[in-house]
């Protein structure tokens, strides 16, 4: 079977819901044993609850990926009966704001998360990875990794970073036979979303999803399920020639100018 995960044991941040939720999903259906780390473990256990009603194998732990000891704590514990194949550092948090309106908390809040959380959790797996011969690594950047977006300050500058760790991580780690890339999603369509534009827009809710849609030249925003496709593929094992790469996945808009 193309793209299987038959016998792999995947880590996956923030899958309890949106583009998680879907990469857990989706390796579990193509063979994958999945370790969830989330800080909504409700979230968490529901993702796991969906894999085994589908006869696949997932497990939920309770991560705050910003905590260090937390993190090498419940790597550990994986690493007990487990050795680590795939690391998807996909929990993130947002920011809406310019340099004026980011205050010295927003700007801690995005780096604990979106930079630290990504380092502490490949720190954590590197020894696991070197040990098994080599694995993967798949960072979730963004098109403000590489573009200026409007109001997106704080998370842009994080999300700038994830792209430079994967380089350093690939390059640093190629010899050890493992592949480190990323993607860079432009709008998806997830929960947050529709939670996003029911605060700041009630009453305007489909028209506002339209106006967000359409700031993808393709006409619309991608689908969980496009962005866990990606995943697979950069993670199978016919992806083995790609290292150090960072793809979009953004319906046209970095290259087709998207305003």
């Amino acid at each position: 079977m193309k793209f299987s995960l038959e016998n792999k044991v995947a880590i996956v941040t923030g899958g309890g819901s949106g583009i998680g939720k879907a990469i857990s999903l989706t390796f579990a259906e193509q063979g994958a044993q999945v370790h969830i780390l989330d800080f909504n473990l409700e979230a968490a256990q529901e993702t796991v609850l969906e894999m085994e009603q589908k006869g696949a194998k997932g497990f939920a732990h309770q991560c705050d990926v910003s905590n260090q000891k937390n993190v090498e704590s419940i790597i550990a514990t994986i690493r007990k009966d487990n050795t680590i194949d795939i690391l998807i550092n996909n929990a993130g948090i947002a920011h809406v704001g310019n340099i004026e309106t980011v205050e010295e908390a927003d700007l801690d809040r995005l780096y604990n998360v979106n930079v630290k959380g990504v380092y502490n959790c490949i720190k954590a797996c590197i020894p696991s990875l070197k040990e098994n011969g080599g694995g993967v690594i798949l960072n979730l950047a963004s098109i403000g990794s590489s573009v200026g977006l409007n109001d997106r300050f704080a998370y842009s500058m994080s999300k700038g970073a994830v792209l430079t760790m994967t380089y350093s991580v690939a390059k640093d780690y190629i010899n050890d036979g493992i592949r480190c890339n990323c993607i860079a999603p432009g709008r998806v369509h997830t929960p947050f979303v529709d939670g996003f534009i029911s605060k700041n827009y009630p009453g305007q809710e489909e028209e506002m999803f339209e106006k967000l849609s359409k700031t993808q030249p393709i006409g619309r925003m991608g689908t969980t399920q496009e962005i866990a496709d990606l995943v697979l593929f950069l993670c199978s094992d016919e992806a083995g020639f790609i290292t150090g790469s960072n793809y979009p996945i953004d319906g046209g808009f970095i290259t087709l100018n998207g305003k």
